[in-house]
C-alpha cells in the first residue's frame, strides 16, 4: 500500500476549497449555469491540454482572442450561439439531448458561458 503524502493532502483540499469558493462567489442567477458546465461541458472543457474540447479550441483558435480554448473565459459568447452548440454539436463534440441538459438548464448554461461579454449598449 502506498503512503499518501501531508502535501498531497493539503494541495487537494485547497484546489476543493478554491473550486467551492469560486462557485459562492458567483451571482445567485449564475450558479445554476456553473454547476450545469461542471457536470457536462468541464471533463472536456476545463482549463488545460489534457481537456480534449479545449486543446480542440487552442488548435483551431491559435493566434486569436480564443486562443487560450478556455470557453469560460471568452468574451464573445452568445446565449445564441451556447444553445446552437448544446444542441447540435459539432466535430467530435456530441449534441446534447434535452433529456440531458433541459432547456431551463441550457439557459442557466447559456447565461453563465456569456457573463464575460461586454454590455450591449441600447
Amino acid at each position: 500500500m502506498r503512503a499518501i503524502r501531508p502535501g498531497c493532502c493539503v494541495l487537494g483540499v485547497a484546489a476543493l476549497s478554491m473550486g467551492v469558493a469560486h462557485s459562492e462567489t458567483l451571482p445567485p442567477d449564475l450558479r445554476e449555469g456553473r454547476a450545469v458546465y461542471e457536470k457536462w461541458c468541464a471533463p472536456c472543457h476545463d482549463p488545460g491540454i489534457e481537456h480534449p474540447g479545449t486543446h480542440a479550441l487552442m488548435t483551431k483558435y491559435s493566434g486569436s482572442p480564443r486562443a487560450s480554448g478556455i470557453i469560460t473565459e471568452w468574451k464573445d459568447l452568445t446565449p445564441q450561439y451556447i444553445r446552437f452548440m448544446v444542441r447540435h454539436g459539432m466535430s467530435v463534440m456530441p449534441h446534447f439531448r434535452k433529456t440531458e441538459i433541459t432547456d431551463s438548464q441550457l439557459d442557466a448554461l447559456a447565461r453563465y458561458l456569456s457573463r464575460m461579454r461586454p454590455p450591449v449598449a441600447p
